[in-house]
């Protein structure tokens, strides 16, 4: 069954509202510390499970789609997430949330799931396009989840944001029911050969290694711009709030809307074009928030720029890899969105240790080597892949 226009806007809208529950928390941390007496950092653990819990169901739960019937993987997957929402609103102390938190980003990975369906079922000469209108709906909805949840916490309480967020997947499941196309499972072994062939994968394809590490790399940029640049904007000469402070993730929603763009790209030249294309932009952002670090127009241009940057590099590098083996594309997307996702957690990490001795200035020096890594690896493996058209 080939996708409509109306399948692909669902899955975007699908995609975007669901990875949206593993960021409900931060802007509620606060008011969970508050109401449970616990220090900030200690509340600050629930984010923390919940990226643990999105890893666990990456490398546990997103290989099977190759296996199951992807349209009911997802569905059960998504009922899963309003059970776990619903515990988390009804969190009697701060271990409970913790533990809630685990369970909402192992559910969570629904779009991981999404993805794969939808490249499966494209036609291959829109297959980047496809990808990267989905890839808008994922981004807008991990940048714009956090003003969201700050304003539905500051009026109605932290517990309010988790019974509305479990109120959204449950409707999002009958959509699903109702609107996702069935698909047909090729792999045949057990869930432990299953698990093995990753470890296959990676060593077969070399395509699925560059586009994983440049990926890495990429995440880790962006996730130690975002954060530290809560630091930068609430200091001088901003003193910005942190409502004014998520009203940044507008800016770099505006940039992801660019996604379908990069798609196009991809479909019509070499895909691997538009991710030096991308690279380009992460160093002009870059270049950007150094230069105009006291000046808020230069900081959210360079947001643009990087989310364009990453876009580009992200929905081309998903394309790429989508054309391996269509058989594994669900194992495929498992080995490169875990290693992404590796990169976000270590930028973040490196971006807090640089903020402490050298301020934004040692940021803006240690996303400019991510980049540069990035890029050495994308010019070092040019030569292997010049021949080919979709990867």
């Amino acid at each position: 069954m080939a996708l409509s226009r109306w399948n692909i806007m669902i899955m975007a809208l699908c995609t975007g509202l669901i990875v949206a529950n593993i960021y409900y928390s931060q802007p509620l941390l606060v008011l969970m510390s508050n109401e449970f007496g616990v220090s900030e950092s200690n509340a600050g653990q629930v984010t923390f499970f919940t990226q643990v819990g999105y890893a666990l169901g990456l490398l546990f739960c997103v290989p099977l789609g190759d296996k199951l019937e992807r349209k009911w993987q997802i569905v059960v997957m998504t009922l899963a997430a309003v059970v776990a929402l619903v515990a988390a609103a009804e969190s009697v102390n701060i271990t409970m949330l913790k533990i809630t938190g685990l369970l909402i980003g192992f559910t969570s990975v629904v779009p991981q799931l999404i993805l794969p369906l939808a490249a499966g079922l494209s036609d291959p000469a829109s297959r980047g396009k496809v990808i990267g209108t989905i890839m808008s709906g994922l981004l807008v909805g991990i940048l714009l989840s956090r003003t969201l949840s700050g304003v539905i916490g500051h009026h109605f309480g932290w517990r309010a944001m988790f019974w509305i967020a479990a109120g959204i997947s449950a409707l999002l499941a009958v959509i699903m029911i109702v609107s996702f196309p069935s698909s047909k499972p090729n792999f045949k072994g057990s869930y432990g050969d299953l698990m093995k062939s990753l470890l296959t994968l990676i060593k077969e394809q070399p395509v699925l290694r560059e586009a994983s590490a440049i990926n890495a790399c990429c995440f880790a940029m962006f996730g130690m711009f975002w954060t530290t640049v809560v630091f930068l904007l609430s200091d001088a000469p901003f003193k910005y709030t942190s409502e004014q402070i998520g009203l940044m993730g507008l800016a770099a929603a505006a940039g992801a809307l660019g996604a379908p763009l990069v798609g196009r790209i991809a479909d019509k030249k070499n895909p691997r074009i538009a991710v030096g294309y991308g690279i380009i932009f992460l160093f002009l952002g870059y270049f950007l928030f150094y230069i105009f670090k006291a000046n808020i127009i230069g900081i959210i241009i360079g947001i643009i720029a990087i989310d364009l940057g990453l876009q580009g590099i992200h929905v081309s590098n998903q394309t790429r890899i989508y054309t391996l083996l269509p058989d594994a594309r669900n194992r495929l997307n498992t080995v490169f969105m875990t290693t992404s996702f590796i990169g976000t957690s270590l930028g973040s990490g490196i971006g807090l240790w640089v903020w402490s001795f050298a301020q934004w200035n040692g940021v803006c020096v240690a996303g400019t080597s991510l980049i540069t890594i990035a890029l050495i690896i994308y010019l070092g493996t040019y030569k292997k892949t010049k021949g080919a058209v979709t990867a």
